[in-house]
């Protein structure tokens, strides 16, 4: 039985160390401050009993449970990241703990009246008589994800603290800038020596996904002139005017806020702008591979009729591919999902087999060889001041890592 206590002691000890990435980083990682945390695992991982732990120079964790049988098991990973996103901050993260949730809102905050409500955010009450754990109100909370390093590391230290479960052997590794989009860009793949692996990084319990976005980012540039607006005519260029142009003639229904399952988007996440210079940054999303193209086409074709209807380039635009759709990688080798279902299955949990509307470090290791469908690590909200977990739904993960590794090895058996 995992310990309910434990889990949360060592939840809350990972989530009030600031991990925040920077996308604008050359560096690996990309913050110094992951190096706080990424060293404290290090050490955890060679306390419970593990081996071969080793740290790179990027900040990259391996660590190795070896197999307890006498028979040939493939050899699988389970792996998270440790960084937070930049989209809101994580620093002075504040962790508050709700026993027996009773359904009603949530004050988070008081002061400023931030108030996490089922009215709102009805996944609550799947977790009434539960325990979460929430923000303050003012901070991320980082379930996203050390929630999947908590239940990674306590499946590891159960294992070890019950030989009597048999297993082959069992690899883990922790991962910086995944949020960024560079979680898995120097992560050896060699040295890890796994044959598949799952990432622990999903929200609801049951959840099952081996399919995700393809993915690209998108720096679009403007130009324009500055003059005195008292003598501005037929001379001053106003960049913002022209990138309100681009904005508008992109599908409005096309954004995050009105798409759903495998309806792809363009999301705008960011405008910097002044009359001589506007920058905006947008994401690309498509499940379709060939939308995924044609989203992409529609930008670079806007870009150019604005420059043809003004007569010189005021415009330019960037686009890089970030990952892509692990589905095509996954599917000839569909036994290792088949594995996480009926581990789910055996422990009482309704598996919920559905997209991915986003990316894991696991796409980019798909393609990278290491076929890698992704778990439920139980987090709600990522990404803002609503993000809760319940203590429950790390448990439950935990145990699905545990049956996993149990289930390899039986049916490994000669």
């Amino acid at each position: 039985m995992i310990n309910k206590r434990d889990i949360t002691k060592r939840f809350i000890s990972y989530v009030i160390v600031d991990t925040e990435s920077d996308p604008e980083s050359n560096t690996t990682p990309s913050t110094a401050k992951q190096w706080d945390l990424a060293n404290a695992l290090v050490e955890e991982l060679k306390a419970i009993g593990m081996t071969d732990v080793t740290i790179d120079k990027n900040a990259y964790i391996m660590a190795t449970l070896p197999s307890n049988v006498d028979h040939d098991v493939p050899t699988i990973g389970f792996i998270s990241h440790f960084d937070t996103t930049p989209d809101f901050t994580g620093a002075n993260v504040n962790p508050q703990i709700i026993e027996d949730y009773d359904g009603k809102d949530i004050i988070l905050n008081d002061v400023e009246n931030i108030v996490l409500s089922p009215d709102y955010f009805d996944d609550l009450l799947l977790y009434k008589g539960q325990t979460l754990i929430t923000t303050d109100g003012t901070t991320l909370l980082g379930a996203d994800d050390k929630a999947g390093i908590t239940e990674i590391i306590s499946a590891m230290e159960h294992l070890i603290n019950h030989p009597e479960i048999k297993h082959g052997t069992l690899k883990v590794g922790f991962t910086p800038d995944e949020e960024i989009g560079r979680g898995a860009h120097k992560f050896d793949v060699k040295k890890f020596g796994a044959d598949w692996a799952y990432t622990m990084d999903g929200s609801q319990v049951g959840e099952l996904e081996y399919e995700n976005f393809n993915a690209a980012g998108a720096k679009i540039t403007i130009k324009g002139k500055i003059v005195h607006p008292g003598y501005a005519k037929g001379k001053m260029v106003n960049s913002m005017y022209i990138a309100t142009e681009f904005i508008n003639s992109l599908p409005r229904m096309e954004t995050p806020e009105h798409t759903d399952d495998y309806q792809g988007f363009f999301h705008l996440y960011s405008i910097e702008g002044k009359v001589e210079g506007t920058v905006l940054q947008y994401i690309i999303r498509d499940h379709d591979k060939l939308h995924f193209e044609a989203r992409k086409e529609v930008m670079q074709k806007l870009t150019n009729d604005l420059n043809v209807q003004y007569e010189r380039e005021v415009i330019t635009i960037d686009i890089k591919d970030q990952y892509f759709n692990m589905k095509e990688k996954v599917e000839p080798v569909m036994h290792i999902v088949d594995i996480a279902e009926e581990a789910m299955k055996q422990l009482d949990i309704e598996p919920l087999i559905k997209p991915i509307r986003g990316g894991t470090d696991g796409s980019q290791l798909s393609y990278m060889g290491l076929p890698c469908p992704n778990i439920f690590a139980g987090g709600h909200n990522f990404h803002g001041r609503y993000e809760y977990v319940p203590v429950e739904s790390m448990i439950k993960a935990t145990e699905v890592i545990c049956k996993i590794a149990e289930l390899t090895a039986e049916k490994s058996k000669p």
